[in-house]
């Protein structure tokens, strides 16, 4: 390492097209939408025209946004004119037109006779206004060729006629006999006679998305006919309280279920028969669900196709079938599915009608339920990560957690100090599927023109308040050091920690020259840092600092210098006097590099501090031949052996017995050297 080095670190210093409420009303909150429509007292009970509302312009996503039959995607009424309606003559006047209309339900409409289904013509979208729009007593039939239809933001209730499993009563919330491009989206279906949706007789390009299912002994039927036409989309849906067909799948070509929450709450009069049925020779694609309490989760049939993947189950019972080759949805169109584990909080948060639907109401639901979601191709309510980091309000007394969903997001991202409980975690099925990566270093200019970064300022995540968790994702700094070896200050740190109770779990953090930088806000203040289950890639310094940080049944991986040699240097603890340093316990270090050419470490006292007291342990660890025979070595005019380095019971090839350039902790000393006794009193 050069002496150049050593001075740079004594320096270390679905396009929606969407109409709203107008701003002022927005900010304010106001749902008095019959001001904002126009609807005086001489003027209720009758339809008007209105003002667009927010959300009636968003067009499906799933199946019904696939281009076939002639509808290119599901939009509804978007070019028609748009009316509120309060009583059943107008709901079914617009809904039966001809013409396309947005139709705004305003208050409760009670339907007469009880049951019976207001039928829909095509191109219209009927969405409630706020979450007063209710049907009562009836539902909506869409029948044979009906195509390119919305029902949105609406509770339809209350056709039940004191029969459980009723025979009798058609009464269907949503039925449709051969429709055709049909979105189904934040609606509140209960209390009916017979199913609450029932998707019949070929209907396809249906999707049916954020909507509560519940007190009903027929949930949601699909199909009923030998042919194998239906397409369908259902996801994000609360199933909770419902007998029966969950939704039973009868001959569907392709059923795609994804991130539902299936509830049977445990001591009431209503018990699941089955969950999730595939049933004659339907495919199905069924993930990232989760089941509470159901009896038989996930049946099918011997003749259909049934791929589970991601699914989780908490108190189930009875069948959880799978087999067969279904079909990839991702043929047919975009989408991310959230984490299981994230399902059951957001979707009671943002499933049924909303104040707003759209992006503000998906934000105020993520909100409720603690969880921002990012996605790049827009699906979440955030495309960056920094965007969702600048919504956690300051101060914050309660755990924020950003769900990220796949991809690779080229961005710096800073938690600030006064932001704590924030969790920042990947929501695929592995830590390489969630990347935040960017390529700044310590020399290089700022856009702005007020100097250079500095080490922490190179950093692609910083984490700067207390309690905040990184999980499932990879951290990167991809600075070139080959492409800029004219700059000074080859520094790039992938991730920087200048707090504490920081927990690091299932991550890749990986660059080259001081990948980790673990630092406290300041020399006076507490810094842990607990990181398990990780790897962390580098080669000089990469894991460095003055906090309390344990790496713990980890991989450290060694890499070579951009011209393809091998040395280096794992740990630089800059520890204070009378504190804990760097704890590798439990781990792994090893790489492709050239035997003995790797330290494990050595002393930084930055600026020339010699108040400082340097620490790192390494122990229970298998170590590869990589590591040098000597492994702790001097750094800016400090002996390392003035400050505190040890191993202990480490195994491998690059293990060596005790001597005086390689100490090793006695039983005594291993015992307060535990990962507690570095944390405190912290249980992370």
């Amino acid at each position: 390492m050069t002496s150049h080095h050593r001075a740079a670190r004594h320096r270390r210093p679905r396009k929606a097209l969407a109409l709203g409420l107008p701003m002022a009303l927005a900010a304010a909150g106001v749902l008095a939408y019959g001001s904002v429509f126009g609807l005086g007292p001489a003027e209720a009970g009758r339809a008007v025209a209105a003002e667009v509302p927010a959300g009636a312009t968003d067009v499906a996503d799933g199946f019904a946004s696939v281009n076939a039959l002639g509808q290119n995607g599901t939009y509804g009424g978007r070019n028609g004119r748009t009316v509120t309606v309060t009583s059943l003559a107008d709901l079914e006047k617009y809904a039966t037109a001809a013409e396309p209309y947005v139709i705004v339900v305003a208050g409760t409409i009670t339907v007469a006779p009880v049951g019976k289904e207001i039928r829909v013509a095509s191109d219209k979208t009927i969405i409630g206004s706020g979450t007063s729009g209710h049907i009562v007593g009836g539902g909506f039939f869409l029948g044979q060729g009906v195509h390119n239809v919305i029902i949105r933001n609406l509770t339809i209730r209350d056709s039940y006629q004191g029969v459980w499993n009723d025979k009798e009563h058609d009464f269907d919330a949503i039925q449709m006999d051969g429709a055709h491009h049909v979105w189904i989206d934040h609606n509140d279906l209960r209390h009916t006679a017979d199913g609450l949706i029932d998707v019949r007789k070929d209907s396809t390009y249906v999707t049916v998305s954020w909507n509560r299912l519940n007190h009903a002994n027929k949930a949601f039927g699909i199909g009923w006919t030998e042919n194998l036409v239906t397409d369908i989309t259902v996801h994000h849906n609360w199933i909770r309280e419902t007998e029966q067909r969950n939704p039973s799948t009868d001959n569907a070509a392709h059923a795609h279920l994804y991130n539902n929450y299936l509830e049977d709450v445990a001591g009431t009069a209503i018990t699941s028969a089955y969950g999730n049925y595939a049933r004659g020779r339907t495919r199905m694609v069924l993930e990232n669900s989760y089941f509470q309490g159901v009896r038989n989760p996930v049946i099918k049939d011997a003749t259909a196709a049934l791929v589970q993947r991601g699914n989780l189950f908490s108190g189930t019972s009875g069948r959880n079938e799978s087999g067969g080759t279904a079909f990839d949805p991702k043929a047919y169109y975009a989408y991310t599915a959230d984490a299981a584990a994230d399902v059951p909080a957001r979707v009671k948060a943002g499933a049924g009608p909303r104040t707003s639907v759209g992006k503000a109401a998906t934000a105020a639901a993520e909100a409720a339920s603690g969880t921002l979601t990012v996605a790049k191709d827009g699906t979440g309510r955030y495309r960056t990560v920094q965007a969702a980091v600048d919504a956690v309000p300051a101060g914050n007394t309660s755990r924020v957690v950003i769900s990220v969903k796949p991809g690779t997001y080229r961005e710096t991202v800073s938690i600030p100090a006064n932001k704590p409980h924030v969790t920042i975690q990947g929501s695929g099925a592995s830590r390489k599927d969630t990347v935040i990566v960017y390529g700044n270093a310590a020399g290089m200019l700022k856009p702005d023109g007020s100097g250079t970064y500095g080490t922490p300022g190179s950093a692609t995540v910083a984490v700067r308040s207390d309690d905040s968790h990184l999980r499932n994702l990879t951290v990167s700094n991809d600075f070139d050091e080959a492409a800029h070896q004219s700059l000074t200050g080859h520094q790039a740190v992938a991730l920087l920690t200048t707090a504490d109770r920081i927990v690091l779990d299932s991550l890749i953090v990986t660059g080259d020259q001081d990948t980790l930088e673990l630092e406290t806000a300041a020399k006076d203040k507490p810094g842990r840092v607990y990181m398990r289950n990780s790897y962390v890639i580098g080669n000089v310094d990469f894991i460095f600092g003055r906090a309390t940080a344990v790496i713990d049944q980890s991989i450290i991986t060694l890499k070579k210098r951009w011209d393809g040699t091998s040395a280096g240097y794992v740990t630089a603890p800059s520890t204070p006097a009378g504190r804990k340093g760097i704890l590798v316990n439990r781990s792994t270090i090893n790489g492709d590099v050239t035997a003995g050419s790797f330290h494990l470490g050595r002393n930084w006292h930055p600026g020339g501090d010699t108040t400082a007291d340097p620490q790192a342990t390494v122990r229970n660890s298998e170590l590869s031949a990589a590591i040098k025979r000597t492994p702790w070595t001097d750094m800016g005019g400090f002996s390392w052996k003035e400050d505190r380095f040890a191993e202990y019971m480490n195994t491998g090839p690059g293990s060596g017995p005790q001597s005086s350039d390689r100490p090793h902790l006695t039983a005594t000393q291993a015992a307060s050297q535990e990962v507690a006794d570095w944390l405190g009193d912290w249980t992370p």
